[in-house]
């Protein structure tokens, strides 16, 4: 199973960090926060990894190269002149990403999801699996209701979508190459009783601000959090 981890986005809530380099080589615990998922992801027995890359995306490349260093072989799926939303940043790349069912990392986050759980296709008739988390403080409301597997919107107990999830080329049909987000495909799927989910309880982080960074960074130097 090939993975796709996103790393198009501009961090604009991390100013002035990304202005000079792109989120996902900012560093936490000592290692550049993509790292983290790639090392992760060769330890879990991936080989085959796409990063598609916007702003800054020639220094994501020049820093991870092929990704030999890692066990890994990394292609680049770059957005230009500008990032196409999550959506549409998928869709570009299927061509790298083939035919088959493939792992969906969001570079933005930190996690110590095992990735070997999921390396399997999503069940029968499903059009993804998304991994969702506990609502951290700054989405308390959260995204979507999980119910015996099923994915569903609406009101009741509610979770946090994690960024990582296992997608299938065919929630894309009838997309056209352009910008464009996930979120309407994902409602798609849902109301074809398409998408299913499983929730993790271990540690989730969306490192969507310099002081969320910061408290990571923290956290991980004093050996509260997995090496």
């Amino acid at each position: 199973m090939k993975v796709m981890v996103l790393a198009a986005g501009r961090g604009e809530r991390m100013r002035p960090l990304t202005d000079a380099d792109p989120k996902p080589l900012l560093r936490v615990g000592g290692k550049r926060l993509i790292e983290w998922h790639l090392e992760r992801l060769a330890t879990a027995g991936f080989r085959e990894i796409v990063i598609n890359t916007a702003w800054l995306g020639d220094r994501i490349e020049a820093a991870l190269g092929t990704g030999e260093r890692y066990g890994l072989s990394i292609t680049f799926s770059h957005e230009r002149p500008e990032a196409l939303e999550t959506g549409g940043g998928i869709f570009r790349a299927l061509p790298l990403l083939g035919s088959a069912p493939f792992l969906l990392v969001n570079g933005d986050v930190w996690t110590d999801i095992d990735f070997r759980v999921l390396r399997h296709p999503p069940a029968p008739g499903a059009l993804a699996h998304l991994v969702l988390v506990p609502n951290p403080p700054q989405h308390a409301r959260g995204d979507f209701l999980l119910e015996r597997g099923l994915i569903r919107e609406g009101e009741g107990v509610r979770y946090t979508y994690s960024g990582v999830g296992i997608y299938t080329p065919e929630l894309f049909a009838g997309c056209s190459d352009g910008k464009f987000p996930l979120l309407p495909l994902l409602r798609r799927a849902i109301d074809r009783r398409a998408l299913t989910g499983e929730l993790h309880a271990g540690r989730w982080y969306d490192i969507g601000t310099v002081e969320r960074l910061q408290a990571l960074d923290r956290q991980l130097n004093s050996g509260s959090g997995p090496q």
